[in-house]
């Protein structure tokens, strides 16, 4: 008690609010979520509108033509999801998943080790290689490359100014940090999205980079059938302000528009942002 009286009450308001949310994540159900936002019209690999392949395709170029590689490369809050480390998984030599629910992590390791999964990524791979102008056909070679590199699924918080447990990672730091819709997901406020922007920097090697995928003006989504979570509505300015603050150099943003039927009553989202970041 006397501790909590000695934290500003503004500090003790946005830790209440990160308690609620914590809460409603309980609820969380991998397989509706997957089934919400990674099927088609958002996962249309016909569509060059669709959002699936706009933020492989913004992934894929960052990994490679401007050659970031590595030794590590940390996957903050990856939720259920694996796309985001597929063309990742090619240019480092160990990479982390982690995610704050069990349930998560539980879904990500069904895939490691046993091949099961709520949704089929066959297609993500396939799509993933010919954007490296390979076959599709090569799909269970990069899947095999993935389970080969992955070493760890571990629990975050970003929420924490250490939001991976001490030893999770080299002294200086992962080389990479990848970020796919967390941040904005699990902080009640700004400046929680901002302090959370700024402990997983601790994370991150100087001259590291940073891949962050985001949403934008979006005040909340579906993690469940009737289960409404909150997020932080971004927009551009303010992405640039916190990433700025986090001590980040920004070296590219680009955006999505959703077009009508993408928005398929999941969300509120009108865009996302993909932003390219080096540790300053």
């Amino acid at each position: 008690m006397e501790a909590h009286k000695e934290r500003p009450k503004t500090e003790l308001d946005g830790l209440k609010r990160i308690a609620v949310m914590e809460a409603c994540y309980q609820h969380f159900d991998p397989a509706a979520y997957l089934q919400y936002n990674y099927t088609p019209p958002r996962a249309d690999f016909e569509r060059s509108d669709s959002i699936v392949p706009w933020k492989l395709h913004c992934l894929h170029r960052a990994f490679t033509e401007d050659d970031i590689r590595g030794d590590v490369l940390v996957d903050v809050g990856s939720g259920p999801t694996l796309y985001q480390v597929m063309s990742g998984c090619e240019r480092f030599e160990r990479v982390l998943l982690s995610d704050f629910l069990e349930v998560n992590r539980r879904e990500l390791q069904n895939w490691l080790h046993e091949g099961k999964s709520s949704l089929d990524w066959t297609d993500y791979f396939r799509y993933v290689c010919e954007l490296e102008g390979r076959s599709s056909s090569a799909w269970a070679e990069k899947a095999a490359r993935l389970r080969s590199v992955v070493s760890d699924v571990l629990p975050i918080d970003v929420h924490l100014s250490c939001p991976l447990s001490p030893g999770s990672l080299p002294q200086c730091g992962a080389d990479c940090l990848v970020s796919s819709f967390c941040l904005e997901s699990v902080s009640p406020d700004l400046p929680s999205f901002t302090r959370a922007l700024g402990h997983i920097s601790s994370l991150l090697k100087k001259g590291g980079h940073l891949l962050l995928i985001g949403a934008l003006g979006e005040s909340f989504y579906m993690g469940a059938p009737g289960l409404c979570i909150p997020v932080v509505p971004l927009d551009e300015v303010q992405v640039c302000a916190s990433l700025k603050a986090s001590g980040y150099e920004l070296l590219q943003l680009c955006f999505y528009h959703l077009p009508p039927d993408m928005k398929v009553g999941v969300d509120d989202v009108t865009g996302v942002f993909f932003a390219k970041a080096k540790k300053a």
